[in-house]
């Protein structure tokens, strides 16, 4: 018997040693090449040039953070002259933020009528809602450009922020994924109390799927922080580019200057890295929640 325990305890020890190993390998995977953008944008031009192959632990004295400031003072926009890095982050945050915020409540609010209202065609029209989610994107990508061209709208935030604001389809359905979880016996006694149907969406249902929303409201904003196609097809002004599009200027028209590059995509990752560390609790949370909810 004795024996035996003994075995089992070295089996349980073993496939334990794997996991973490196989666990250790993947983070491994995952994080040398954020290592190596940092530590490139760290280095000088001629440094790359003159070290092959590539220098893992470079000396302290060998690094540098000319290519950070050459983000801020080398390539101002021309019709502003700020700092073109500087002006593509405002206006990522100037699109991204309200858009965000705007259609959390368009999706939120659409989630909870699918969820707990009752209304002609309402299994249709949820039906048709998850319909679109299959569809592909860029089926509609050129039709949609000929409609805003036509309009006048191209090289403005318009088609970049107005379509995101009526709320996302994945994030409806989420949503109501949680809300359907919600006891009804809670909403029959706030409608006993005189609570109408925007009050139990405001006081019951919105504290209660706080966890849920967050997530979503996070997926929503790195989403739109990282759209790089969008913004490259209807804007045209460089005082009006993304950081995507503006860290494009430095990859296309600076290949020589790979530290710059890399600098560009450092800055790119400080804020979603941000605001996963400081959300993190409440990231994992809703996407667990909403999971589980049925």
């Amino acid at each position: 018997m004795i024996n035996e325990a003994i075995i089992r305890k070295g089996k349980r020890i073993a496939q334990k040693t794997f996991i973490y190993a196989v666990l250790v390998f993947v983070a491994f995977t995952i994080l040398i090449p954020f290592y190596v953008i940092i530590i490139t944008s760290l280095k000088e031009s001629h440094a790359l040039a003159t070290h092959i192959p590539f220098i893992w632990f470079p000396k302290f004295g060998e690094l540098s953070f000319r290519a950070y400031g050459n983000l801020f003072t080398s390539y101002p926009v021309i019709e502003t002259g700020k700092s073109m890095v500087l002006t593509g982050i405002g206006n990522t945050f100037l699109i991204v933020i309200p858009t965000t915020v705007v259609g959390m409540i368009s999706s939120s609010v659409s989630a909870y009528a699918f969820a707990k209202l009752r209304f002609w065609g309402k299994n249709f029209f949820f039906s048709a809602l998850l319909f679109t989610m299959m569809m592909p994107g860029i089926v509609m990508l050129i039709p949609s450009y000929i409609i805003f061209d036509y309009l006048g709208l191209t090289d403005t935030y318009f088609p970049l922020m107005v379509p995101a604001m009526f709320g996302s389809a994945q994030c409806v359905f989420f949503l109501r994924q949680f809300f359907s979880g919600i006891p009804d016996e809670v909403l029959d006694a706030a409608k006993l109390d005189g609570v109408g149907y925007l009050g139990i969406y405001w006081r019951i249902m919105l504290p209660l799927s706080l966890p849920a929303i967050f997530a979503q409201a996070i997926l929503g904003f790195v989403a739109g922080y990282n759209d790089y196609l969008a913004p490259l097809i209807y804007i045209v002004s460089e005082k009006k580019y993304t950081l995507q599009i503006a860290l494009q200027f430095f990859s296309g028209g600076n290949l020589k200057d790979l530290p710059t590059v890399m600098a560009g995509a450092v800055m790119a990752i400080i804020p979603t890295t941000l605001i996963y560390v400081f959300a993190q609790r409440y990231f994992v949370e809703g996407i667990a929640i909403t999971g589980l909810k049925a």
